[in-house]
């Protein structure tokens, strides 16, 4: 029996046009905050001139949502949840119809899918200006906004499995495989790493904090370019490429290898963002060893691609869709040879917290998402409107414009990263003290800084050409809607596999066997883990055999599977669930501060906690990072003269709800900023630096630190420090195991006033200056500074790197560990 059936490529063109649009937005957003990074006036005296051509009509002390803390979020999300997210339901609404042979299931989840996901990026856009974060790197996006990501995303799921459901082809195509992953884990991801205590409308604490928080945001950091930056574009690329080229995909095979080891291994691989630091070295190792192993499963990917344009070569000449695919493919290529690379313990301690990550980074997501995104929209256009590309000339100028951009941009910042590394590490002659301030190392990087605007300014250029081009293609054209005629399929001729045949026959018995043990190998005691691996070797050995004795079986059970929406979605969910149970259950089941042994985190005070959250309002994690690394350099440069293991111990960030080990030091390490309580001082604390360092460094960064290209921060001097939140806020923190004493709301006010005051009144008989009031002096100055910002975040600063020993000693004939401890202050 046939039908004619309408695809809905309606939502397609809207997917495709929002792509274009946000992606545009989020690489200006880019180029400013790049012009930022090499200038400072591009925070501060640009826009004061613009107060003067304005006649006052723009305030410059107002724009504290144009600095460059407060925009790299609004960047990062940009591109990846409006850019490619947009290009991703283009291309998994455009594929899916015709790999199903129906049209998506409804045109109401459709459209609410839509209109929901731009209503998202559009709060994104007003909100994190605004200093409205979590303060986690790629899930800053304040707690009602996730509750709407994942609404939507439930409804984009839903539209899609019940397309499936529908579906009048037999089988799943590959391209329907990373979709599910997709689904799936970024599901899981994203619930588990934004679940949080709101304090407010606007305001949460992350349930996770310090080691356990940085292990679950990395989990879902690393994971989130895997699952929603990787593995939907590769569907794309297996549906999209062989189109183009008019070619079947190289290896059918080499796609099902590629698919499960790819899933299965790249979940593990998060804890190599937190190599030589305090983590337990199980987990670093087994971060690198997983991530060394997805270069295989990566490389066949891109091979399988490349290989797919056999025959086709000839068409790379004329062709730009064949031109930004082939490109997208060999940039995916070269990033997960340089991701496993940049995980090997010792190429990390040189690579981590510079410009070399970000120049990795940006190799896929230019060349590997923003190519293939190109090729996509090129090939989509015509068909979308039944029409000609309006220019392939144009085409081919984004491509070569565009490729330019990239090289200056990625190239730039490899000789910054290595370079910046390189001068950080160097020890002066003698052997005893650095060559370098960091200060130094990031005046000679500065020309590399340049060229990387210059670099990402030629491929925003490249993406204006391409949405000019669409227009074009568009307005020759007339929005058409494909209809072909289907065989429909009965029921009985898709998904009739038993659950029990799918999840309990011979190859998963081995291999869950298997992974079983080696799981075990990790956390059982000597002898024991030795048995494990002993066991799991013969395992592999004994499935491998089988394989070899009935490979038809093996290989017919993976047929019929992939004729099964459903155990096929479980299955993958189970590949990806395990690795993240693995290295996130074990810290979470350790019960928190018993379990400390060494240093411990001394508790923040009121005003100090409510300088932490303007510290995070700021996005000042974005350029410091608080993790100083067990590397002897990293010992030298920061921690405190005369201790020489004073490296972060885990323990010190305990209680950090979220946690701010920082990925990129844009500006040095902060974790020792603080110091001990003040001679006479109830709750000041002084440390490296004084209390009116920190006054003159916020209000003009040039002042106390030359050559510095931080912003100044003239609104924290007038900003009135939020003090009626901060009961709601410590008891949501001890809601969350944080060891806060029994405070009511007086006692909360005393303790902010007194401390504020103290630190007020330190600043005043430094004799500070407030250009802002010039007026104000004696009581007056230090009355208004007391309820300001900064005197709250210079008592958070000052605090910084306070903890308490903590040691364990067992009483005579006793055989509880926990039953004696000593605590002695720093």
């Amino acid at each position: 029996m046939t039908s004619s059936i309408t695809y809905d490529d309606k939502s397609v063109r809207r997917f495709m046009i929002a792509s274009i649009f946000w992606g545009i937005v989020g690489m200006l957003v880019g180029v400013i905050i790049a012009t930022q990074l090499s200038s400072w006036r591009m925070n501060g005296e640009f826009w004061g001139l613009v107060e003067k051509l304005t006649g006052g009509a723009f305030k410059a002390d107002g724009i504290s949502f144009l600095t460059f803390g407060r925009l790299r979020p609004l960047h990062t999300n940009a591109v990846i949840f409006a850019f490619v997210g947009n290009m991703m339901f283009a291309g998994v609404y455009y594929s899916t119809q015709r790999l199903c042979k129906c049209r998506m299931a409804s045109d109401f989840l459709s459209a609410l899918h839509f209109w929901g996901w731009q209503l998202i990026i559009v709060a994104a856009a007003v909100t994190l200006p605004l200093g409205f974060t979590r303060g986690k790197e790629y899930a800053e996006l304040i707690w009602p906004i996730n509750v709407a990501v994942v609404l939507i995303w439930v409804v984009f799921s839903v539209n899609f499995l019940w397309t499936l459901a529908k579906r009048n082809e037999p089988s799943l195509y590959v391209a329907l495989w990373f979709y599910i992953s997709t689904i799936v884990t970024v599901a899981m991801l994203y619930i588990v790493n934004h679940l949080s205590l709101p304090t407010s409308f606007t305001h949460s604490y992350p349930i996770f904090g310090g080691l356990q928080d940085g292990l679950v945001q990395w989990w879902y950091g690393h994971n989130a370019v895997a699952f929603f930056l990787t593995t939907p574009i590769l569907g794309i690329m297996y549906y999209f490429l062989p189109k183009a080229a008019n070619r079947p995909v190289y290896s059918y095979r080499l796609s099902i290898v590629h698919f499960w080891s790819l899933v299965f291994i790249y979940i593990w691989a998060g804890p190599h963002h937190l190599l030589n630091t305090d983590l337990p070295r199980w987990l670093q190792m087994l971060g690198m060893l997983f991530s060394l192993m997805l270069w295989a499963p990566s490389w066949g990917g891109m091979l399988n691609g490349l290989l797919t344009l056999r025959g086709a070569w000839d068409k790379l000449r004329t062709d730009p869709v064949i031109k930004f695919f082939a490109a997208g493919v060999t940039f995916y290529g070269m990033a997960t040879f340089e991701g496993p690379l940049l995980s090997i313990r010792a190429v990390n301690a040189l690579s981590h917290y510079t410009d070399w990550t970000i120049g990795h980074v940006h190799s896929g997501a230019l060349g590997w998402n923003g190519f293939m995104a190109a090729g996509m929209f090129y090939w989509l256009a015509p068909r979308l409107w039944k029409t000609q590309l309006w220019s392939k000339a144009l085409a081919n100028m984004h491509f070569w414009v565009g490729m330019v951009g990239i090289l200056l941009y990625v190239v730039a910042l490899w000789c910054a990263g290595i370079m910046q590394g390189l001068m950080l590490n160097e020890v002066a002659p003698g052997g005893t003290t650095l060559k370098y301030e960091f200060l130094e190392t990031l005046e000679s990087i500065q020309v590399f800084y340049i060229l990387r605007s210059v670099g990402g300014t030629l491929y925003l250029l490249g993406f204006i050409f391409c949405a000019f081009n669409i227009f074009m293609t568009a307005r020759s054209g007339a929005a058409h809607d494909e209809t072909v005629e289907v065989v429909l399929l009965e029921k009985k001729q898709k998904d009739g596999m038993r659950w029990g045949e799918a999840l309990f026959n011979d190859p998963l018995a081995h291999i869950f066997a298997a992974i079983a043990f080696v799981i075990l190998w990790f956390f059982l005691p000597p002898h024991a883990d030795k048995a494990c691996l002993l066991i799991a070797t013969l395992l592999g050995v004994k499935a491998v055999r089988a394989f070899k004795a009935n490979k038809e079986r093996w290989t017919n059970w993976h047929e019929r599977l992939i004729e099964n929406y459903l155990p096929f979605t479980v299955l993958v969910f189970v590949a990806v669930a395990i690795g993240g149970a693995v290295q996130i259950i074990p810290t979470l089941i350790v019960k928190r501060e018993k379990n400390i042994e060494g240093r411990l985190q001394e508790i923040y005070s009121p005003l100090e906690l409510a300088g932490r959250d303007i510290y995070v309002t700021e996005g000042c994690y974005n350029c410091h990072s608080q993790m100083i690394r067990t590397l002897v350099p990293e010992v030298m440069r920061y921690g405190r003269s005369g201790i020489a293991d004073d490296y972060s111990h885990l323990g010190e960030s305990l209680f950090d709800h979220p946690y701010q080990w920082g990925s990129k030091r844009t500006g040095p390490d902060i974790a020792r900023e603080g110091g001990t309580l003040a001679a006479g001082a109830k709750y000041m604390r002084v440390g490296k630096r004084g209390n009116d360092w920190h006054f003159n460094h916020f209000l003009n960064p040039r002042q106390t630190s030359p050559g510095s290209n931080m912003p100044a921060y003239p609104w924290l001097f007038e900003k009135e420090t939020d003090v009626k939140s901060l009961p709601g806020k410590i008891a949501a923190q001890v809601s969350l195991g944080v060891p806060w004493p029994a405070l009511n709301k007086h006692e909360i006010t005393d303790m902010v006033e007194t401390q504020a005051q103290e630190i007020a009144k330190s600043l005043v008989d430094a004799k500070v200056y407030l250009p802002s009031k010039p007026d104000l002096q004696g009581d007056a100055l230090r009355n208004h500074l007391a309820k300001s910002e900064v005197v709250a975040l210079i008592a958070y600063l000052q605090k910084l790197g306070a903890y308490k020993e903590v040691q364990r000693k067992l009483p005579p004939n006793s055989l509880d560990p926990d039953s004696h401890r000593k605590v002695t202050s720093n």
